[in-house]
């Protein structure tokens, strides 16, 4: 009898914690379908904007390919990271403690790596905007001039005219001052010439119009043109200002270099040298005792 009456109430009891347990269950298997359905969603949205962030910057002439795969990554896990946190608050977790610690981890790596985040965030920019690319004629940070090896997210690398390959840290490039000598089709160069006083300068003018007339690679427009510079130490300085293009403009400056000072010494104009004045200093004193 005692028996029968244990076992009801040990039975009693396991059907009131079951009763009591179920709605519990109940609310936890929604959650769990509902987690799921966010992380389905969740996933697939992102793979559906990484794709789509792919595809149109793969259209744009101003996206490096490059980068396009970091820019498809970026935007799944930002995404999906999102979508964690979404299904973690589903069952109840303090997202807003979850991203503070996130935010706060976030903080003491970037703090780390200050000097790594600042040449990638440099690096994006250098290909996203492109102000140079490899192939072409630069003058970077440090006065480093040469042709673009390679754009990195971290690095990039010039080959100087001597064959030497620099290295350079993508936020020292982009913190300095770019300057490309192969976007523009076309570029002027100034070439000096040097004439002594008493010389004709008009003729002067006159000879060296007629041999930038006789360059090939010499532009017509822009109109080349002869400017009078500086005067001194018996010298007068005379500047030709002719336009080029870009594949021509090299070539054009070595013979014209070459030329310019063969010409001239052929229509009779002499080679200048700096007048020097030689001063000589008498010594009073002697002069006193000659006396």
């Amino acid at each position: 009898m005692f028996f029968e009456k244990t076992c009801k109430r040990v039975i009693y009891m396991d059907i009131q914690q079951i009763e009591s347990f179920w709605p519990f269950l109940q609310r936890f298997a929604v959650d769990l379908v509902v987690a799921f359905v966010i992380l389905g969603i969740g996933w697939t949205v992102s793979r559906w904007l990484g794709n789509m962030v792919q595809r149109l910057s793969a259209r744009s002439e101003k996206i490096d390919p490059t980068i396009i795969p970091m820019f498809r990554t970026v935007v799944i896990w930002s995404v999906r990271i999102f979508t964690i946190i979404a299904v973690l608050s589903q069952f109840g977790v303090q997202t807003a403690s979850l991203i503070a610690v996130l935010g706060a981890a976030g903080l003491a790596i970037g703090l780390a790596l200050q000097g790594t985040l600042q040449n990638i965030a440099a690096g994006i920019m250098l290909l996203g905007l492109r102000p140079l690319r490899v192939g072409e004629s630069v003058t970077v940070a440090a006065g480093i001039s040469g042709t673009v090896d390679e754009v990195g997210l971290f690095l990039t690398r010039i080959v100087q005219a001597d064959g030497v390959q620099v290295t350079i840290p993508n936020s020292t490039v982009w913190n300095g001052t770019i300057i490309n000598l192969s976007r523009n089709h076309n570029r002027r160069m100034d070439i000096p010439a040097y004439i002594c006083y008493g010389d004709d300068v008009n003729r002067a003018i006159d000879v060296l119009l007629k041999l930038i007339d006789e360059q090939p690679g010499a532009m017509k427009m822009p109109a080349p043109s002869v400017f009078v510079g500086d005067r001194k130490d018996g010298i007068i300085t005379l500047t030709l200002r002719v336009w080029a293009s870009a594949d021509n403009f090299f070539n054009l400056q070595n013979d014209l270099n070459r030329e310019v000072p063969m010409r001239l010494k052929e229509e009779g104009f002499e080679s200048p040298s700096p007048l020097r004045v030689a001063v000589q200093a008498v010594d009073s004193n002697n002069q006193n005792g000659a006396k």
